[in-house]
């Protein structure tokens, strides 16, 4: 079975940090985009970052850029989000997301059930 499982989530005053972990199982990864979302109450859910598997390629959100890190560890199968200087309005259930790096393949889409991060001011 395919899975994604978020961990790391946690309540947190403004200005501290949280690390999220994502954990793949099931299959490879490796040609695939691993990303985050989230989404806050009565709101969309929306693109935090990015990053493909096999390479160092990294998109941002620009309410992110400078405060949170995306990576991975091959080895243990796990892409992790550093979140620093985290404001009140960062709360929101993250998502772990793996995307097919390349048009015209069959491989679905992956989804992780989330996890909360509550910031407080």
């Amino acid at each position: 079975q395919v899975q994604l499982v978020e961990s790391g989530g946690g309540l947190v005053q403004a200005g501290g940090s949280l690390r999220l972990s994502c954990a793949a199982s099931g299959r490879t990864f490796r040609s695939y985009y691993m990303g985050w979302f989230r989404q806050a109450p009565g709101k969309e859910r929306e693109f935090v970052a990015t990053r493909n598997w096999s390479g160092g390629s990294t998109v941002y959100a620009d309410s992110v850029k400078g405060r949170f890190t995306i990576d991975r560890d091959s080895a243990k199968n796990t892409v992790y989000l550093q979140m620093n200087n985290l404001k009140p309005e960062d709360t929101a259930v993250y998502y772990c997301n793996a995307h097919p790096e390349f048009s015209g393949t069959m491989d679905p889409d992956y989804w992780g059930q989330g996890t909360q991060v509550t910031v407080s001011s």
